[in-house]
């Protein structure tokens, strides 16, 4: 093996003969469509680039063997818009869907709006999603399940001032985050009643840009913690890794011992 065999890191091998989709849609922009649209040509499955009006030159929707304009350059008038992905599918015929993360990833309703049409979603079902994908719904889930959960509010905080009282009763250091999403986006640390309140306003908002969903929720935020994740992997078979966090950066995993 050469000193740097970029092959390596590939993991796109399959049988000539084992089925794959003809065309998929990529539901994302930047380096995740790119990535997602380098491994089909590797596969040999076509793409489909869905982008706005600023993105018209940008690499994935060059790199694509079509692409659709789907409206202006904010994200909520594109890239969020269920309505005109939908219609890109119809128009272009393709067979799958790929999320990358973010925008649409975790909408249970566009989930379950492809199963209707009987397009594949590279992703959970709208039923995982739910269940998993709605931090406010998860906790009830885990509860239900007598998992102990983190103190902090059931259901999702109203407005400002209702976060402060919550914040009050539960104890300030306080987490304030988005219920829909993740990767750290709409998530931030409140110390004191102002910092709640600002927020509350940043959280909101970046949810709403990043997700569609404002939905916030609020609980007791735990310094230098430490954790054990089970990841549960389920694609023709089932496969458990179990890993150990060792160092986070704005609430994601960055170094994690399999």
């Amino acid at each position: 093996m050469k000193l740097y065999d970029r092959e390596q890191y590939w993991n796109d091998r399959c049988k000539p003969d084992e089925a794959k989709f003809n065309k998929v849609l990529i539901a994302n922009r930047g380096e995740i469509a790119c990535r997602v649209i380098n491994t089909c040509r590797r596969l040999g499955i076509k793409t489909v680039a869905v982008h706005s009006e600023a993105d018209s030159l940008a690499v994935h929707t060059r790199s694509a063997d079509e692409a659709i304009c789907i409206g202006p350059a904010p994200s909520s008038e594109s890239y969020l818009r269920m309505d005109k992905i939908l219609q890109a599918i119809k128009d272009t015929g393709a067979e799958a869907v790929h999320p990358g993360y973010g925008f649409l990833s975790e909408n249970t309703t566009f989930a379950a709006k492809l199963q209707d049409m009987g397009v594949a979603f590279v992703g959970p079902n709208s039923e995982s999603i739910k269940a998993m994908g709605d931090k406010i719904e998860s906790k009830r889930i885990a509860e239900k399940a007598g998992v102990n959960l983190i103190p902090g509010f059931d259901g999702a905080v109203r407005d400002a001032d209702h976060c402060l009282e919550l914040a009050n009763q539960i104890g300030y250091p306080v987490m304030i985050k988005a219920s829909a999403g993740g990767g750290g986006k709409g998530m931030r640390i409140a110390r004191n009643d102002q910092e709640a309140r600002t927020s509350f306003r940043l959280c909101t908002e970046e949810a709403k840009s990043s997700f569609g969903d404002d939905r916030m929720l609020i609980e007791k935020y735990i310094e230098n913690p430490r954790h054990i994740e089970i990841q549960v992997v389920l694609v023709a078979y089932l496969k458990l890794f179990n890993s150990t966090s060792h160092l986070e950066s704005h609430n994601s995993n960055y170094v994690a011992q399999d």
